[in-house]
C-alpha cells in the first residue's frame, strides 16, 4: 500500500485541482449541476466504448465517456436555445435519460462482472501510472486553456449579455468551456463516481468564495482546495487503521481493518472544509457575521447613551452635571441589561463616572464623543427634514437609524451642502469641542 498510496495522492491531486479551477466557473455561470449531468450522460458511453473495445482501459472508457458527454452537453445547450425549455428543466431532461440508458446498458454487459459497477462510485485504486500520466495531460491542457482565455471567461461568467453586445461569439465560447467540463468529468469518473462527480466540481469554488471575493484569487484557491481536500479525503480513507494502529500499537486489526471507501471520503472531507469555512471565513463566515452585529449593537447602544446624556446635561453646559440613574433609564428605550453593559464600557473607556452610587456624568473625554455623536445626530435630522421632505414627527427615528454608519467624508459633505444652501444654523458648524444646537 504503501508504494501505492503516493502514485494515487498524485492522481486524485491533480484531478481535484483541475476541477476545482474548472468548476469554478461552471459554479460562476449558475450550472453547478452540470458535472453531475455530464457524468450521467457519460455513463452510457462507457459502457458503449466496453461493448465496441472489450477493454477496461482507462482512455478507452475515458474516451466514450468524453463522446457520450460532448453530446449530454451540446443538448444541454442547445435544448434552451432551440425550444422554450428553461436550462435547469434541460439539465433534467438530459440527466434522467442518458443515465436511465447508461443504467440498461450496464445491465446488458453484466457491469458487475465487468468491473464497470465501479465507475458508480469511484475506484481510485485502479489507477494506474498511464493513467495518471493521462490525466496529468488533460489538466494541463485545461489549464493552459483557462489561463489564455481568461479574459473570456471571466466576461461570460459575470456578463454574459454584455459579451454578446461586442459581438464575442458567446455560444462557442460557452460549448468550449462545457467541453472542459466535460473532459474534468470523464477523468474524475475513477475518483469519485457517477454519483458524487458533481461534490468535486462544486465544493471547491463554494468554500473559496468565502474566503474571497476576486475572481483570480477565487480560481487559485478553489484549485488548492480541490487537491487538499482530493488527497485528505483519500488519507482519510486509512483512518480505521490508523486509529487501531495508533490506540492499540501491538494489535494486529490495524493491519486487516477495511479501508473506507475514497470517493464518498473526499467528498466528506470537502464537506468539512465548507463547513469550517462557513464558520470561520473572516468576511462571509457566521462567527464573523455574528461578532459584527455584536459590535454593530454595542456601537449603537453606546451612542444613544452618550446622546441621552448629553440632551439632559446640554442647559448647563459647559458644567457637566450628574444625572440621575433613574432619569437616564426612563429616557433610554435599551432594556436593562443591554443598558447595564453599555454603562459598563463606557466607564472602562474613561467617559462617563459616577459622582455617587446614584448618578452618572460625562467626563472630558465622553463630553467631546458626546458632542460629536449628538452633532451628526442632528445634521442628519436637518438634511432628512429640509432636503430629503421627511415629516418632522418621523425625521427622528428615521435619523437614528442611519446616523450610526455615516462615515466622516459622507457628514463632511453634508455639513457643506447644508452650509451653501443656508439651512445650517451657526451653531452646527462647529468643532466637537464646541455647544451643539438644534
Amino acid at each position: 500500500m504503501l508504494s501505492v498510496l503516493p502514485k494515487i495522492l498524485l492522481g486524485v491531486g491533480l484531478l481535484g485541482g483541475t476541477a476545482g479551477v474548472v468548476g469554478a466557473f461552471a459554479v460562476l455561470r449558475k450550472r453547478s449541476l452540470i458535472g453531475d449531468t455530464l457524468a450521467h450522460a457519460a455513463l452510457p458511453g462507457i459502457c458503449l466504448a466496453y461493448l465496441l473495445f472489450a477493454s477496461r482501459d482507462l482512455l478507452v472508457l475515458s474516451l466514450g465517456a468524453l463522446a457520450a458527454g460532448l453530446v449530454g452537453v451540446l443538448l444541454v445547450t442547445l435544448i434552451p436555445s432551440w425550444t422554450r425549455t428553461r436550462e435547469d428543466a434541460a439539465l433534467g431532461l438530459v440527466l434522467s435519460t442518458f443515465f436511465g440508458a447508461g443504467v440498461v446498458l450496464l445491465s446488458v454487459v453484466e457491469g458487475n462482472k465487468a468491473g464497470l459497477d465501479a465507475y458508480l462510485f469511484g475506484e481510485v485504486a485502479s489507477l494506474t501510472t498511464r493513467d495518471i500520466a493521462r490525466v496529468a495531460v488533460m489538466g494541463a491542457v485545461v489549464l493552459t486553456v483557462v489561463a489564455l482565455f481568461y479574459k473570456e471567461l471571466k466576461l461570460l461568467a459575470f456578463d454574459e449579455s454584455f459579451a454578446a453586445a461586442q459581438g464575442w461569439p458567446t455560444l462557442l465560447i460557452d460549448l468550449g468551456l462545457m467541453a472542459a467540463i466535460a473532459a474534468v468529468t470523464v477523468f474524475s469518473l475513477p475518483l469519485c463516481g457517477v454519483i458524487l462527480i458533481a461534490a468535486i466540481l462544486i465544493f471547491p469554488c463554494t468554500t473559496a468564495r468565502f474566503w474571497s471575493h476576486r475572481l483570480g484569487a477565487v480560481l487559485v484557491l478553489s484549485g488548492v482546495l480541490g487537491v487538499a481536500c482530493a488527497v485528505g479525503g483519500v488519507l482519510a480513507t486509512r483512518a480505521p487503521g490508523l486509529v487501531i494502529a495508533l490506540l492499540l500499537p501491538e494489535s494486529k486489526a490495524a493491519v486487516s481493518s477495511p479501508s473506507l471507501p475514497p470517493g464518498p471520503m473526499i467528498v466528506l472531507t470537502s464537506a468539512a472544509v465548507l463547513v469550517v469555512s462557513v464558520l470561520v471565513a473572516p468576511e462571509r463566515g457566521l462567527l464573523a457575521a455574528a461578532w459584527r452585529r455584536v459590535q454593530t449593537r454595542r456601537q449603537v447602544a453606546t451612542e444613544h447613551v452618550l446622546r441621552q446624556l448629553w440632551e439632559q446635561s446640554e442647559d448647563q453646559l459647559p458644567h457637566r452635571p450628574a444625572i440621575a440613574n433613574a432619569d437616564l433609564r426612563k429616557a433610554m428605550h435599551e432594556d436593562a441589561a443591554t443598558l447595564n453593559l453599555t454603562l459598563r464600557d463606557l466607564r472602562r473607556r474613561g467617559l462617563i463616572d459616577r459622582p455617587d452610587g446614584h448618578s452618572l456624568r460625562l467626563t472630558e473625554a465622553g463630553l467631546q464623543q458626546a458632542a460629536r455623536v449628538t452633532r451628526v445626530h442632528r445634521l442628519w435630522e436637518l438634511f432628512l427634514v429640509t432636503d430629503a421632505g421627511i415629516a418632522d414627527d418621523h425625521v427622528h427615528r428615521d435619523a437614528d437609524d442611519l446616523e450610526h454608519f455615516l462615515p466622516a467624508e459622507l457628514i463632511k459633505t453634508l455639513e457643506e451642502k447644508l452650509a451653501a444652501d443656508g439651512k445650517l444654523p451657526g451653531e452646527l458648524v462647529t468643532s466637537d469641542q464646541s455647544p451643539v444646537t438644534r
